[in-house]
């Protein structure tokens, strides 16, 4: 028998809706916005751990998942189910289809390539080619601090580490590449802040100069220990296939980018902190003092710097230079009690998750004795190198050079900040902060 609504209307009953987390009252693009972290920090506020924030341009919600085990599945434990998510298409324009944007197998098999370059032993091989180009920014610093003028940090620590992670790729043949050009090719970088579709066109362009590098190295048959070097020598574990042409560029334009902006936000967040922090600042003065100095330092002599390295990881907690991850699921998935739909764009903050006041007291207090005895990573509540399979490959070298940086300079000077005012955040691709930090150099002996 048929129920008699049935009959009458020839239609099964829809089943009843899935139960949603809460919707933000307000509405907005995350990322698109110029205020997008300051309403992002005021949704979770309101809203709590999982919630939903209506995406005008796109006509469809992104979830924000801020509880610790719910990261846990999303980056790790289900991580397969998850797919990079919106934002991804602007960045694949800048960085082509490298580590940083790349899926499935493809990503899978650039990943176990990539990965020994980043291995411990490997990074302290740079150890010369960091103190070489500390060494002549910490000169001309000395000059200007002889004659009294500050120093713009955004601009400075962009430009040291731009150098670093270029001779890293390219070796003796970035001087090569200046020839070529009559300049030095990628000062682009660092010389236009905007990442819209005019610099993603030249600095795309600049593949070409590259691709006539690889050819040249090709033609030599000669080694090179650098990351280009590297990459032309690795083999596919499975096929024993070397990268195309294309993945070779993609993945040198995505070191190039994703090698330099982080670290030297990262640095000027450091740098801002500790010229606001006097105690901290003496702290980690008597530590290095307590050690003499020296070139070459070995990937551990940095990890014994401890507190020198806590205050790094507080700064990367407090302002994450990658403050979301966005991601997007592939089937269903269940957080928190919630059905999350397949298709679904979420976002994880290492901003939010880092400022949480369940899991930080003071959160908003800049406290690198956090992390002298107690590692939050495996917690889920300390990712600014992202977490699982798809955590910054790079993790290891930019905490050796950092530490090398912070070390150096903190022995010479402290840093004191020029311009009064609140520290003003841009939020865009990576977070940063919006006015230039200018600082004086005061010499410590």
């Amino acid at each position: 028998m048929t129920p008699d609504h049935l009959q009458h209307t020839g239609t099964r009953p829809s089943p009843p809706a899935l139960p949603l987390p809460p919707l933000a009252r307000d509405e907005f693009d995350v990322g698109e916005t110029p205020d997008s972290l300051e309403r992002l920090v005021a949704c979770a506020r309101e809203s709590g751990d999982l919630f939903r924030i209506h995406a005008p341009s796109r006509g469809s919600d992104t979830w924000v998942v801020n509880d610790p085990a719910d990261i846990k599945r999303v980056l790790v434990t289900n991580h397969r189910n998850y797919t990079k998510g919106i934002g991804l298409d602007r960045v694949a324009i800048l960085l082509g289809n490298g580590i940083m944007t790349s899926e499935g197998d493809t990503w899978r098999r650039q990943r176990r390539m990539i990965q020994p370059l980043f291995h411990r032993g490997v990074v302290e091989r740079h150890a010369k080619l960091i103190d070489d180009c500390t060494d002549a920014r910490l000169e001309r610093w000395r000059d200007s601090a002889a004659r009294g003028e500050p120093i713009d940090v955004p601009t400075e620590t962009s430009e040291l580490t731009l150098d670093i992670v270029l001779r890293a790729i390219f070796g003796d043949d970035l001087d090569w590449l200046g020839e070529r050009t009559g300049a030095n090719p990628f000062a682009i970088v660092t010389a236009e802040p905007e990442r819209n579709l005019l610099f993603a066109y030249r600095f795309r362009s600049l593949s070409r100069v590259i691709g006539e590098l690889v050819a040249r190295r090709r033609a030599e048959s000669e080694e090179r220990p650098d990351f280009l070097g590297m990459l032309m020598a690795a083999r596919d574990r499975d096929t024993g296939a070397p990268m195309s042409d294309r993945e070779l560029l993609d993945e040198v334009m995505t070191l190039i980018v994703a090698g330099h902006e982080t670290t030297a936000a990262a640095l000027n967040f450091v740098w801002y902190l500790l010229s606001q922090h006097p105690a901290a600042e003496s702290r980690l003065h008597a530590e290095l003092d307590a050690v003499p100095e020296r070139r070459g330092l070995a990937y551990e002599d940095t990890e014994a710097l401890r507190y020198t390295q806590a205050v790094i990881q507080e700064a990367l907690r407090l302002y994450p230079p990658g403050w979301v991850l966005t991601r997007r699921t592939v089937e269903s998935d269940v957080l928190s009690g919630y059905t999350i739909p397949a298709g679904t764009d979420l976002i994880v903050s290492p901003y939010l998750i880092g400022r949480h006041p369940a899991h930080w007291p003071a959160p908003d207090w800049f406290r690198p004795e956090r992390f002298l005895d107690d590692d939050p990573r495996g917690r889920w509540i300390y990712i600014p190198f992202a977490a699982g399979p798809r955590h910054c490959v790079g993790e290891n070298f930019a905490m050796y050079e950092m530490t090398v940086h912070v070390a150096r300079v903190a022995r010479r000077w402290r840093l004191e900040l020029v311009d009064d005012g609140p520290l003003q955040l841009e939020a865009a691709i990576n977070l940063r902060s919006r006015q230039a930090l200018r600082m004086n150099l005061l010499p410590r002996h």
